[in-house]
């Protein structure tokens, strides 16, 4: 079972990332399309299959948006550096895994390399990352030129998902990273002005832990109530905002190994397993009793 944990403590950055809010809710407003609301915030109109996979709205056999509609808005998230931390330890904490392929796009996201130690005090970001349903006929190639419009880099999500193959199964979830993924002026101000209707606004995270803390409920829901893929998409979208303390972690890490179980998406559910036992060192060992053998067989996968 799953406790809820209150956030331990706080993260405190410069003024200067207050106004880069990370993920944040958009109102669906009457006449809108995703394709116009993708052009205002990220400045690319194409640029609506994020918002269709951090939705999970491709899961129900089409994107409809109707007005009143709630949609999370994924954005860059941010973490300040503590000693001792390496490109690989915040990989493994914010991205599910230590390998190299995360921990170079942590450090290159950063304008660093995975050799080279991040500084203490530094402020980084965390890129977005984009839970994708393949359909039929998929490639890694056609899923690399719908996101990041070059089918030639199709190569690079394999080692990212820990798979192989340019052939991609129906129902397989891919992530997609999505590290040059910015606001434009538009969205930067609306995520501006939710943070300041939510009281998120200054340079302390510690609002940002506890908006998160507040949506772990329906995370843990969406499990229960067998929704995996809505709550792939909204493990991730939580990993990507940033600002999350370990026990945090380690409760979304721990719901995306039986959501990646229960998707067959066995290297995923893996490397949640490793990045939840990192986060919460202290977990008991998986009682054979109350715990699925899939879920125990993907936490025994090295």
């Amino acid at each position: 079972m799953i406790r809820r944990v209150v956030a331990p403590w706080l993260v405190v950055v410069s003024g200067l990332l207050a106004g880069q809010a990370a993920a944040f809710t958009h109102v669906v407003k009457p006449g809108e399309t995703l394709a116009q609301i993708a052009e205002r915030i990220y400045g690319d109109a194409k640029l609506e299959n994020v918002l269709v996979g951090a939705n999970a709205l491709d899961t129900q056999g089409g994107t409809i948006i109707v007005p009143g509609m709630r949609l999370d808005v994924p954005a860059p998230g941010h973490h300040t550096i503590v000693q001792g931390e390496t490109w690989a330890d915040l990989a493994l904490s914010w991205l599910g895994s230590n390998d190299i392929a995360r921990a170079d796009l942590l450090a290159r996201t950063n304008r660093s390399v995975p050799w080279v130690p991040p500084v203490e005090g530094q402020a980084i970001e965390i890129p977005v990352i984009v839970t994708y349903i393949a359909g039929e006929g998929e490639t890694v190639n056609t899923i690399a030129r719908r996101f990041w419009g070059d089918p030639n880099r199709g190569w690079e999500l394999d080692p990212y998902n820990r798979r192989e193959g340019v052939v991609v199964h129906r129902g397989e979830v891919v992530l997609v990273p999505m590290p040059h993924l910015k606001l434009t002026d538009a969205g930067r101000a609306e995520a501006r002005a939710v943070a300041t209707r939510e009281g998120l606004s200054g340079g302390i995270l510690l609002e940002h832990q506890e908006r998160a803390e507040a949506e772990l409920p329906q995370l843990l829901a969406d499990i229960r109530q067998g929704r995996y893929v809505e709550g792939i998409a909204r493990g991730n979208r939580l990993l990507g905002g940033g600002a999350l303390t370990r026990p945090q972690l380690a409760i979304v890490h721990r719901a995306l190994v039986e959501a990646y179980v229960a998707v067959d998406a066995r290297a995923a559910a893996s490397a949640a397993c490793v990045a939840w036992r990192s986060n919460d060192p202290a977990a008991p060992p998986l009682d054979p009793a109350r715990v699925s053998p899939k879920i125990r067989a993907a936490c025994s996968t090295p």
